[in-house]
């Protein structure tokens, strides 16, 4: 098998040495925010989580690749990351699920890749210096370390609007009916939704009155990427929704739900990337690991007089979850529905079904109204 070298600069000027693997790049220069992955398996669900556009993924499991990918693993009509960077990638496939293997998948997406970085230092660098924007790919290494001088991180910018739908549409058979915002909504999460739910998702820019004509039982707010700052659009609408309508939001939509309430966000220094990291519920004192990927927080202090947080992370102490102290909403900053991860959390969809049904019988059975 033919070796193309390839190189790694991040915009600090540290240089990883690898070969091309995935899509050739343009003029053979991938840029974007690096950012890295701890979880053991899910590659396929990771690189095609919309949440991830801007961003090129550090997988620091070595092995990559092992089982191949299947149609059925993709959590979106395609990737949008910018890259990844692997230690090893699997030459063979050996899974009786499998179709393709990851190369070939990276190829046919146009996602380039690169292959042999020593991960284990590159993950510890972002870890003590930050995740920062970085430049792949077959060019010179002159051309590579501009173009990475050049990068944007994910500060800043508004990246929904890149991933949402362009259309409404509908899945699921469930009793209940629910509107969901698609910031960068993943395929799990609409299968956990369609359980309790017939849910018509929506593009990010729907208004609040059009969200009400469909008279839901309830309205979610999905994962996505970016800056939640950059996102202006959505919070308003939020707004307007909530105490007519419960209100789930997950990721990015816990994020803007909070910033609907009067919170505030923070980029972390290097985000919460993998499906092993620890929450406490505060209600229980349980301990759920949960899936996790997102690299801004919620400001606890924005939240007071207004909400409760009911999550925590054991790791940082981030906040990971809330509940509305006026209005039916609630939310968290983790990934319930896994995809790739643990269960642990899948039960806040059964909390989202009461929800619905407590606001129902106070309302004397009624869905929302204009």
């Amino acid at each position: 098998m033919t070796v193309t070298e390839a190189a790694l600069v991040l915009t600090d000027g540290t240089v990883f040495e690898g070969e091309a693997i995935g899509a050739e790049p343009p003029d053979g220069v991938v840029t974007g925010e690096v950012v890295f992955n701890t979880a053991l398996t899910g590659y396929q669900e990771i690189v095609t989580d919309p949440s991830y556009a801007g961003q090129i993924i550090t997988f620091t499991y070595p092995h990559i690749g092992n089982y191949g990918v299947t149609p059925h693993d993709e959590e979106a009509r395609r990737p949008f990351c910018r890259g990844v960077v692997v230690r090893d990638l699997a030459r063979r496939r050996s899974s009786w699920r499998s179709e393709e293997d990851l190369d070939a998948f990276l190829r046919r997406h146009g996602i380039a890749g690169i292959a042999g970085i020593d991960t284990r230092r590159l993950t510890r660098h972002l870890r003590d210096a930050g995740a920062m924007p970085g430049a792949f790919g077959t060019a010179e290494r002159a051309v590579l370390a501009a173009a990475a001088a050049r990068a944007e991180s994910t500060d800043g910018h508004d990246l929904v609007a890149r991933v949402t739908c362009a259309e409404p549409y509908t899945v699921g058979d469930g009793p209940k009916r629910v509107v969901a915002y698609d910031l960068g909504i993943k395929t799990t999460i609409l299968r956990h939704l369609g359980r309790i739910a017939t849910v018509e998702v929506v593009p990010a820019s729907t208004p609040a009155a059009e969200v009400l004509e469909r008279r839901p039982d309830g309205v979610f707010l999905s994962n996505g990427p970016g800056d939640p700052a950059a996102v202006t659009d959505v919070p308003p609408a939020i707004r307007e929704l909530l105490g007519r309508v419960p209100v789930f939001g997950i990721c990015l939509g816990h994020q803007l739900l909070c910033t609907a309430i009067g919170g505030s966000t923070y980029k972390l220094p290097f985000g919460h990337h993998g499906g092993n990291h620890p929450v406490r519920r505060l209600a229980t004192g349980g301990v759920e690991i949960t899936s996790q990927n997102h690299n801004y927080a919620v400001d606890e202090d924005s939240l007071r007089g207004v909400a409760e947080v009911t999550h925590r992370n054991l790791n940082d102490g981030v906040v990971e979850g809330m509940r509305c102290l006026d209005v039916p909403a609630f939310s968290v900053q983790y990934h319930p529905e896994a995809g790739p991860g643990p269960h642990d959390a899948g039960y806040l969809f059964d909390s989202f079904d009461e929800l619905m049904d407590d606001f129902a019988r106070s309302q004397g059975g009624s869905r929302a109204t204009t």
